[in-house]
């Protein structure tokens, strides 16, 4: 038997727990920081897409304003300006609705917890139940 390995038979069991409270410390520090990053990186990218979301609806505002403008305008020719104004007005919203719809459920999509922590930190208690029987 080896000096060294003479030495780690000899350590107490005090020694041997104050060493597995600090290496689970240090793991704990570790799943923090990582779920962490998963976060902000999950929080960027919503963010990201709610920021497109609003300039593409601004921009998009206002190009469809002067474009619903030419179509009163026009088919004000053929019928009474009123009716006119009130068909464009009702497929304007119908299509806002379905883009408007369709961003929501692409948000509604994301998943926004920290998954990979998650998965982590059962294996981090799984190992630390082997470490303590």
């Amino acid at each position: 038997m080896s000096q060294q390995q003479i030495v780690k038979e000899e350590r107490s069991l005090g020694e041997l727990f104050s060493e597995l409270a600090n290496e689970t410390g240090t793991l704990v520090r570790q799943e923090v920081a990582l779920a962490q990053a998963e976060i902000t990186q999950k929080a960027t990218s919503v963010g990201k897409n709610v920021g497109y979301l609003m300039v593409g609806g601004a921009v998009g505002y206002a190009a469809l304003l002067a474009v619903i403008a030419a179509v009163i305008i026009g088919l004000a020719n053929f019928i009474p300006a009123w009716a006119a104004a009130l068909l464009v007005g009702a497929i304007v919203g119908i299509a806002a609705y379905m883009m408007i719809s369709a961003a929501l459920a692409a948000l509604k999509k994301m998943d926004l917890a920290p998954r990979e922590t998650i998965e982590t930190l059962k294996e981090d208690a799984q190992w630390l139940k082997k470490q303590t029987s």
